[in-house]
């Protein structure tokens, strides 16, 4: 049977820091950056070992990537650091980056103007938050389910929010659409799978701690 032409869509932060909390949580977060190519490889690797005589494939195709941007007001270097990951992993062609900027809380002075520190950054109160990226990454799942170039979407997510999309490409009738997931066979508990709200059985690929560190970004940005 021929391959089928697959689709990858990365949730990224959400793959990164899920990977990151289950298999290196004593160490900083940023040492392990997922390279989002070797890691699309990994799940298709994995996926294909476990078919059965009989089924197909999948070749990769497309890689999307979504992801929050830091302000360039307020840390220039994380900034410049996230666009630098983003024209080092496009060599690839089938790979995609799609930034939407990061949320902040600033902090004001009596006169309710943002306040900048010694650098002139602009201060802010807790961490940024994403806005928007589970959206896009729905978008692009039901959008790739219709393509015609795509016979298998796969949807690298462990956000609950994003089953009711799971859903919607599965009824098109199209193309396939599977899982993957970060999975920690000494820690089961701690691993979970995002599922159709409706109940559907889809095939989920779960990723071990030998894979999350395959799929390492080892270059110095």
């Amino acid at each position: 049977m021929p391959d089928l032409r697959a689709a990858v869509v990365i949730d990224y932060q959400n793959v990164h820091l899920t990977g990151a909390g289950l298999f290196e949580q004593y160490q900083p977060v940023h040492e392990h950056l997922v390279h989002p190519l070797h890691y699309s490889n990994q799940v298709l690797a994995c996926r294909n070992r476990s078919q059965r005589p009989g089924y197909s494939n999948a070749m990769l195709t497309k890689v999307l990537v979504y992801r929050g941007l830091p302000s360039v007001d307020v840390d220039a270097d994380a900034y410049a650091r996230n666009l630098a990951q983003k024209a080092e992993w496009e060599l690839d062609p089938r790979v995609t980056v799609t930034h939407r900027p990061l949320k902040y809380k600033y902090q004001r002075d009596a006169a309710g103007r943002k306040v900048t520190d010694s650098r002139g950054n602009w201060m802010v109160v807790g961490k940024p938050q994403e806005k928007g990226i589970d959206v896009l990454c729905a978008l692009a799942l039901v959008r790739e389910s219709g393509a015609p170039d795509v016979d298998l979407v796969v949807l690298s997510s462990q956000d609950t929010d994003l089953e009711p999309a799971l859903d919607e490409a599965i009824a098109l009738g199209s193309a396939k659409v599977e899982t993957a997931s970060w999975f920690d066979a000494i820690s089961p508990h701690s691993s979970h799978e995002i599922r159709p709200a409706r109940g559907t059985r889809i095939w989920n690929t779960r990723l071990n701690a030998q894979a999350f560190s395959a799929c390492r970004d080892t270059r110095t940005y």
